[in-house]
């Protein structure tokens, strides 16, 4: 007899089991004392503000794309500071006073008042700049190297003994030169400026990468790179007999002459710190004839150059239109977009100065904004800044500050979106972690307790490209850094909030697929059940899309024209419309996060479906669920157990809203890439039981939503 039936049969049934999981289960621990965390989530879920093009902003903070923006549901705003990425000062206020007020120039404080109210505001290039570029900053060069040796970089004086009350030698201000690749090197020509370093040392680093990797290696001192009671000028400098192969040279500082720069001596200022003309290095031969390896422009062409600090001494020309421009204040807190809830406000602190931060604050005030707490600086460890030089200056910020209100809350240190320890060069004792050095200096000078919350960003995946696969690893990636800050000393009093994140530091073609409202949602429910806070979804504007190496994409929930009109949802909204209004209440009220997991692994032992469950003030449970298994569905039961009164399950009437692959798609056709099918997500009924099974789409963000009994 004929076994082709029979073949038909197992075929079909191979198939079936293919594509339709069996039921496999998510078990919630609803124990009392097992709550990981409690959030208000209308406190706790909010979206951060940056800089934006030039002449945009009375657009974009507009009725009708403010309405759009708050349909997402967010609750709080954070206000970015890209110009402290660029290496500019910020002027918060248009108006205000110059320090060298005749010539209308130097340090800028903003003014405690304006008329009219503030609608937009600028950063100013730096003219003392000394870093071609870094992990933040996309323009400009350095003067050290621009080949006129009459620029010059200079440090931030707010480094110097005269403002941080300690001796120079404990602040050591550098340059670094990175020649590309290991070259030979015995000398080095440094076209001193005022103030010159009377005491330095030129060295050379031994490990790798000095910038990626600075905790593998270290700064060696040159056989003759010691120099004492320098007199500045033009010095050369043959610092070894034999030339050494090296890639990073470093000229580190620890006295100053205190000699004025070309500004003048009205300012102290201006006498403060070290100022280097310009910097070669390369080879000296018995006859007296330098070779130069470094390549002197004033562009990105030029050979890379590194600065510990710049002094925010600027010009009203310095005016960086070009880089766009930050949303004013006034604009801000009138839109609506804040709600009426309280602010996370920055100061600039790296590229300015602490009486300009102060009177932002009385500005704010004044004004009766509300302020949730004021971010000291952004993204030091992306600056290159040492962890106890940006201390330094947290404590001078602090001090100006709560001159004017005791009760202002301050947070810091604003990290990169990092998943990670940052790790810094090795100081005397050997200690690399950046985080743990400022901790220690704050509590160090009596400034521990001006940490009143922790805050960073979170951007874990390499833009080109993303793998499907690395949404597996996101729970893993921000539970670790949470551990990470405790461990490094932070007290576990002091909350810890993203403050700006995404699921990339750069445009990628994720953003606007499925991949970006899975992965958000993985990460708001692993970091609330980590402990977190509070995070801000970065970015609330609708700005259009741009390319880099991860394709076309944009940082938001809106597919939006060149003229800033929102054509469409993207696939993040709705996952923030999930988050928002679905799983949590949108109330100000507070939520108990309890810990929840399901069985549900692939072949190679990663997850396929996280589950993250909240008990809500309205007595109702939301179970959020992941289903990150693009091919196939699955079908879930879930238990509710508590270690005192047993297991317990939904009741009648489970509210299911799913958001998946087969309610949006993404058509990539570069700038005019468009979603179809384009949302809405999926709202149905289903029963409760304890053998209920609940279908959680392939690809999908679900929330189940009901009373447990």
């Amino acid at each position: 007899m004929s076994r082709q039936p029979a073949i038909h049969v197992l075929t079909a049934i191979l198939v079936f089991c293919a594509h339709v999981a069996f039921p496999q289960r998510v078990t919630v621990d609803i124990t009392p004392s097992h709550v990981l965390n409690t959030i208000s989530p209308v406190q706790a879920m909010g979206a951060g503000v940056d800089r934006d093009p030039l002449n945009s902003v009375e657009t974009l903070f507009g009725p009708t794309d403010v309405a759009q923006m708050l349909s997402a549901g967010w609750g709080p705003v954070s206000y970015r500071l890209n110009t402290e990425l660029a290496i500019q000062a910020w002027h918060w206020n248009p108006s205000g006073t110059w320090s060298d007020a005749t010539n209308q120039q130097g340090y800028f404080v903003g003014s405690r008042s304006y008329s009219g109210g503030i609608q937009r505001s600028f950063g100013y290039n730096l003219p003392h700049r000394g870093v071609t570029k870094n992990q933040g900053s996309s323009g400009g060069y350095s003067v050290l190297d621009d080949g006129d040796e009459s620029t010059y970089w200079k440090s931030n004086p707010y480094l110097s003994q005269h403002f941080t009350g300690e001796s120079d030698s404990l602040h050591g201000q550098w340059i670094v030169v990175n020649l590309g690749a290991s070259k030979s090197v015995n000398a080095i020509r440094i076209v001193w400026a005022n103030p010159f370093a009377v005491n330095y040392q030129v060295q050379y680093w031994t490990g790798r990468n000095a910038f990626d990797n600075p905790a593998n290696g270290a700064w060696q001192t040159f056989p003759n790179g010691t120099v004492t009671s320098g007199k500045g000028g033009t010095v050369t400098l043959q610092l070894t007999d034999k030339a050494i192969s090296v890639k990073y040279v470093r000229v580190w500082m620890t006295a100053s002459s205190g000699t004025c720069d070309t500004h003048g001596s009205s300012d102290i200022r201006n006498c403060l710190g070290y100022a280097i003309g310009e910097v070669y290095v390369g080879t000296l031969d018995s006859k007296g004839n330098f070779a130069d390896l470094v390549r002197h422009h004033r562009s990105p062409g030029q050979t890379l150059t590194y600065c510990s600090s710049v002094d925010p001494w600027h010009t009203p020309e310095g005016i960086a239109q070009g880089d766009g421009e930050q949303p004013g204040f006034d604009l801000l807190y009138g839109s609506g977009l804040t709600r009426g809830l309280a602010v996370t406000i920055p100061v600039a602190m790296l590229y300015d100065n602490p009486d300009n931060a102060a009177n932002e604050i009385a500005y704010l005030e004044v004004q009766g904004h509300s302020i949730r707490y004021v971010e000291l600086g952004e993204e030091p460890d992306g600056q290159f800044a040492l962890p106890e030089d940006d201390a330094a200056l947290y404590v001078q910020w602090a001090e100006a500050i709560h001159a004017v209100d005791p009760k202002i809350r301050l947070a810091g240190p604003v990290f990169q979106g990092v998943s990670d320890d940052i790790p810094a060069w090795p100081d005397s004792q050997g200690n690399t972690s950046w985080f743990t050095r400022f901790l220690n200096y704050l509590n160090s000078h009596g400034h521990g307790s001006d940490l009143n919350v922790m805050t960073y960003e979170h951007y874990p995946f390499d833009p080109c490209p993303i793998a499907w696969n690395t949404l597996y690893e996101e729970p893993g990636l921000v539970s670790h850094v949470i551990d990470v800050w405790k461990q490094d000393g932070l007290p576990a009093s002091v909350p810890q909030e993203i403050t700006e994140y995404n699921l990339s530091y750069d445009y990628t073609s994720p953003l606007m697929q499925i991949y970006a409202a899975l992965w958000h949602a993985d990460f708001v429910g692993s970091f609330f059940a980590g402990g977190g806070q509070a995070a801000y979804y970065y970015q609330y504007e609708p700005l259009p899309m741009d390319k880099s190496c991860g394709g076309w994409g944009t940082f938001g929930m809106f597919n939006v024209d060149n003229d800033y009109n929102i054509r469409q949802e993207v696939a993040q909204y709705f996952s923030a419309q999930l988050l928002t209004q679905e799983w949590a209440q949108p109330v100000d009220a507070m939520h108990d996060i309890y810990p929840a997991a399901s069985d549900i692994v692939d072949k190679h032992g990663n997850v396929i479906v996280t589950a993250y469950a909240l008990s809500r003030p309205d007595g109702q449970w939301g179970l959020l669920l992941v289903n990150k298994d693009k091919r196939a569905e699955h079908a879930v039961t879930v238990d509710f157990h508590d270690n005192g009164s047993g297991d317990h399950h939904f009741q009648d009437g489970v509210t299911q809203i799913s958001f998946g692959a087969d309610e949006y798609l993404w058509h990539p056709a570069g700038a005019n890439g468009y979603a179809q099918p384009d949302g809405p997500a999926v709202t149905s009924t289903e029963r409760g039981g304890k053998d209920t099974q609940y279908v959680l789409p392939k690809a999908s963000v679900t929330v189940l939503r009901g009373m447990v009994r």
